[in-house]
């Protein structure tokens, strides 16, 4: 099967719906995609079932390794019960969402024009900075999505870098096995945290993504021998947020290994 296992929707930070979605898979002539919004399994019970193509609800949990203060991501997919999920990550969203109306309050006091009634938001309620970012460059304020101005306004020391607290990636790994799920580390060459995989083993996970935009080809063989070693299945996918992102790529770009496709599609 060719299957791309981490993409996002407008329920959360992708600027395409899962219809959308879907005909771009379509188009790319795969077998399966899975929706992983961040933070969220709102998209679950909207997730319409198609004869040509299986389109299966996951989540990413952003989170961290308190410890160390280490970015990590974990993915979860054949969640059995998400409302154990939700009731742990709607403060998130709540958070994440009177984040991002700070940064806007605080644009709007340096001039920029900002309507906060007319904003598009994740699953027409939450405010990401790519929201904010979209409204400032069609109305043209701004002249692109990625360019200096965010690095110099939500980056590296500017006006809106400030961020909300996340759960612990030890905790994110337990809470996808609580609900019935499989855990799966994200994009570990994207954030560096390859060190953490043998104590997140230890607390439930399954898998670790293999194939992703930000992959070496070292990042890529230290997967495969983290996970011969410790008996881990491996994902893969181009995660797509459209242009809520700098991506030149597009769905089914990024496909998963077949170890992950054989457990996540028939699961």
């Amino acid at each position: 099967m060719k299957a791309d296992l981490h993409v996002h929707s407008t329920v959360s930070d992708g600027s395409d719906s899962i219809a959308e979605l879907v005909i771009m898979a379509r188009a790319k002539g795969l077998d399966a995609i899975a929706v992983t919004d961040h933070d969220t399994v709102a998209h679950f019970v909207r997730i319409p079932q198609y004869d040509d193509i299986l389109v299966i609800g996951a989540i990413e949990l952003s989170s961290v390794h308190r410890k160390t203060n280490t970015r990590a991501h974990v993915l979860g997919y054949g969640i059995k019960n998400p409302e154990i999920i939700s009731i742990m990550t709607q403060p998130i969203l709540e958070a994440r969402n009177r984040n991002s109306e700070k940064q806007a309050e605080i644009l709007i006091r340096h001039g920029f024009r900002i309507d906060l009634d007319k904003i598009a938001r994740a699953d027409g309620r939450y405010l990401y900075k790519q929201h904010l970012m979209d409204w400032l460059v069609s109305s043209g304020q701004v002249p692109n999505m990625f360019g200096d101005f965010y690095h110099k306004t939500f980056k590296n020391g500017g006006i809106c870098a400030f961020d909300i607290e996340y759960m612990d990636v030890l905790d994110a790994v337990k809470l996808v096995k609580e609900a019935g799920g499989l855990a799966v580390l994200a994009h570990p060459g994207q954030q560096q945290n390859f060190w953490l995989i043998p104590e997140l083993v230890q607390n439930g996970l399954d898998g670790i993504e293999l194939n992703h935009h930000s992959h070496s080809v070292k990042d890529k063989e230290i997967v495969r021998e983290q996970a011969a070693l410790l008996g881990l299945f491996m994902t893969g996918g181009s995660d797509f947020h459209g242009k809520y992102e700098p991506q030149p790529f597009v769905i089914g770009d990024f496909l998963s290994d077949e170890s992950g496709v054989q457990v996540i599609c028939r699961c």
